[in-house]
């Protein structure tokens, strides 16, 4: 009984799904500058920079900083284009799902060494919805325009899937 408290309390090297990290111990503080967007969808920008910022200090033991100065790192991130595809149709051919695909450049970099810890100048996210009836799913701008739930499930969903590479996959 006694070897096995002792075993127990040296500790197996496991974490918790979603909470370990690689990156380097003394990166405490990160600053997550607004993203940019280079799309025609309003206040893309501003909803993904925010899931970030939550999800990133939602790790706990980050603290997570609008600017970049002061800071141990950097993520920043631009949003070059979002658009919408058909994926399923019904039987008069009419597209009855949807594939909504965000295209980012996102870069974390370490600000004492100055180098970059990870990037991926061409990620892809992709969220798939069945749209309500009347709602124009042809251009990018007019469906959020319309189904401003829709923005939010895709920021929400990209910021995990960036907080995860980061993370997790570092």
């Amino acid at each position: 009984m006694v070897m096995l408290s002792a075993f127990a309390g040296t500790g197996c090297g496991y974490s918790l799904a979603g909470r370990g990290s690689f990156l380097p111990a003394y990166i405490r503080n990160i600053g997550v500058p607004p993203f940019t967007n280079n799309t025609t969808v309003f206040d893309v920008d501003r909803r993904v920079t925010d899931r970030v910022r939550t999800e990133l200090s939602g790790r706990g033991k980050y603290k997570v900083f609008p600017t970049e100065p002061g800071n141990d790192a950097v993520l920043t991130g631009e949003i070059s284009a979002i658009t919408i595809v058909p994926v399923s149709f019904n039987q008069q051919q009419q597209a009855s799902r949807y594939a909504l695909v965000m295209s980012a450049r996102v870069e974390f970099k370490d600000l004492k060494s100055g180098k970059v810890l990870w990037s991926n100048p061409a990620m892809q996210f992709r969220e798939e919805f069945e749209p309500s009836t009347g709602t124009n799913v042809a251009d990018a701008s007019a469906f959020f325009g319309q189904d401003v739930n829709a923005l939010d499930r895709l920021a929400t969903e990209f910021a995990r899937s960036v907080v995860s590479a980061l993370l997790e996959a570092f």
